[in-house]
């Protein structure tokens, strides 16, 4: 167990103290209006801990505060890990993003293009483009997602019991066969939207290197990290730590039943949205990215690649509002672009929040999220448990208040 506190005198690493202040002012004022249960959040400037801050509770109705190692849901921070699991596989010459998954997964052999029709009765023709790796870590393989109900094609994974949070399917690679019989939402590589992508990137990882996802990641990313509360399960002795989930309402927030549960159980493993963190560990992972795949000593990744996954991906190099379907609410569309499932920012202007061109991250939906600034040697995470990610403007508050304390 780890926990996280200041390292630096906020001045001391270009912060306006007074200003910085502000921050914790304004997240304190969602615990007392009633639209957060508590929070924590830390940020760090050239490699240091500048401000580490938590308040409310983890479990309202127990009266348990949060505290520096309480242990977050962080549902969609999770793919960044994925595909970082994909990339040490790309790195050891076991894939290249050019090839098709169906090489390891041929239930994806022969996808076929929703075109018209109901979810009940879909009108399908062939797609002429194979599904390639490199579609899976940009969500451009024409997936959907069933929670997001955005389309037919969502709506035939809910009738078909593939919903993320409450499938009842036992395994990933059960969940992979039931979305390779599913048509896709657009023709591989044309178009951008979130998706189940990850997860069938879980499972081919599971596949090529003949490891269940959970020990791989144990193995190459957690272990050598030392993220020792990071894991797609929360072991009974760990429980206490694990904040609750709620549920955003037009009173409040409600707590959350049935709703990311797979973490205490041995049902599938979720490439997509199946990890739980800690600030200590998280923070971990932003370092080892902002420091180009190596951390004290520890090298994940060369930096080439590790500069490839934050590079934006999208076809014709725009930005997500340009070739983006519009389903996805935790971060604008316009001037944000996306690479290996990670963020970067394109044009600060277009997307009206305060960052750096190239700053990049990610965020999961109950409300959690971090961003690496390479530009400012900047990195920072805010974790919480409130569902949907776009109940509050926590996003945007969040960069606003971080980057207006920077003097320097």
């Amino acid at each position: 167990m780890s926990t996280i506190e200041r390292e630096i005198d906020p001045a001391a690493a270009g912060f306006d103290p007074d200003r910085l202040a502000r921050l914790d002012r304004r997240l304190a004022r969602f615990i007392d209006d009633g639209q957060l249960p508590g929070w924590q959040v830390v940020i760090s400037r050239h490699g240091k801990v500048v401000h580490a801050s938590c308040r409310g509770e983890r479990d309202v109705a127990r009266h348990l505060p949060i505290e520096p190692d309480t242990i977050y849901r962080i549902f969609s921070m999770t793919k960044p890990g994925t595909a970082l699991a994909a990339m040490l596989l790309v790195e050891q010459g076991e894939l290249l993003l050019t090839d098709p998954i169906s090489r390891w997964l041929p239930e994806y052999a022969n996808p076929r293009i929703y075109v018209g029709g109901s979810d009940l009765v879909p009108d399908t023709v062939p797609a002429t483009e194979p599904i390639r790796v490199r579609h899976l870590l940009t969500h451009t393989a024409g997936f959907a997602y069933a929670f997001l109900r955005a389309n037919p094609v969502a709506m035939m994974y809910r009738n078909a019991g593939l919903d993320e949070f409450t499938s009842k399917l036992g395994t990933l690679a059960e969940m992979s066969e039931q979305w390779g019989s599913m048509p896709l939402v657009f023709e591989p590589g044309t178009q951008w939207q979130y998706s189940i992508a990850s997860d069938v990137l879980g499972r081919l990882i599971e596949v090529v290197s003949g490891s269940p996802l959970d020990a791989f990641f144990d193995k190459h990313i957690l272990g050598p990290l030392g993220m020792a509360d990071t894991a797609f399960r929360v072991p009974e002795g760990k429980r206490d730590r694990l904040a609750e989930l709620y549920l955003a309402t037009p009173a409040g927030f409600t707590p959350a039943t049935g709703i990311g549960e797979a973490i205490l159980t041995d049902r599938w493993l979720s490439g997509g949205a199946g990890l739980v963190s800690t600030a200590h560990d998280f923070r971990r992972f932003s370092q080892l990215l902002l420091r180009d795949g190596e951390l004290d000593g520890v090298r994940l990744l060369a930096p080439a690649t590790a500069r490839l996954m934050h590079a934006n991906q999208l076809p014709g190099g725009g930005d997500l509002a340009s070739v983006g379907r519009p389903v996805y609410a935790e971060f604008p569309m316009q001037g944000m672009g996306f690479g290996l499932s990670l963020a970067p920012m394109l044009d600060v202007a277009a997307s009206g929040m305060a960052g750096s061109v190239g700053d990049y991250g990610w965020g999961g939906f109950a409300s959690t999220v971090f961003v690496v600034d390479p530009a400012l040697d900047l990195t920072y995470e805010f974790y919480t448990q409130l569902m949907p990610s776009s109940a509050l403007p926590i996003r945007p508050l969040l960069r606003q208040l971080i980057h207006q304390a920077i003097v320097a």
